[in-house]
């Protein structure tokens, strides 16, 4: 099995519903998100996936999130903008376009700090 793995970052604010303490007030995060696709087979170039188009397509999805207030998101309406939901938001928005370059997406890592991060994938 081959992996590629990019890594991205963006900024946005948040506030946590119901979870009690600090996070339920506006604050925000650097994120860092990992993007890792996996399949058995190299394309006819001898390549996973092309790097640039990963990076390409995550950075399309990532600037629906930056420098934005997350709750205000049509995505986060009934969702509370965790970083578990950020990741499947990521993922979700990623998938079919990993999939058509026959690189399934196999996980999503979203940091919000450098030593809290969450990972989703099916």
């Amino acid at each position: 099995m081959f992996e590629v793995t990019i890594r991205k970052t963006f900024a946005a604010a948040h506030q946590l519903r119901d979870v009690g303490g600090k996070c339920e007030g506006l604050h925000g995060h650097n994120f860092t998100v990992e993007v890792s696709c996996a399949a058995k087979n190299l394309n006819k170039e001898g390549l996973l996936l092309d790097f640039r188009d990963l990076k390409r397509w995550t950075e399309e999805v990532l600037d629906e999130l930056d420098h934005k207030y997350l709750n205000e998101l049509p995505f986060f309406k009934d969702l509370n903008p965790s970083s578990e939901n950020i990741a499947r938001f990521v993922y979700e928005r990623l998938a079919e376009k990993t999939k058509s370059a026959n690189a399934p997406i196999s996980s999503v890592t979203v940091w919000e700090s450098e030593d809290a991060k969450v990972s989703y994938s099916l």
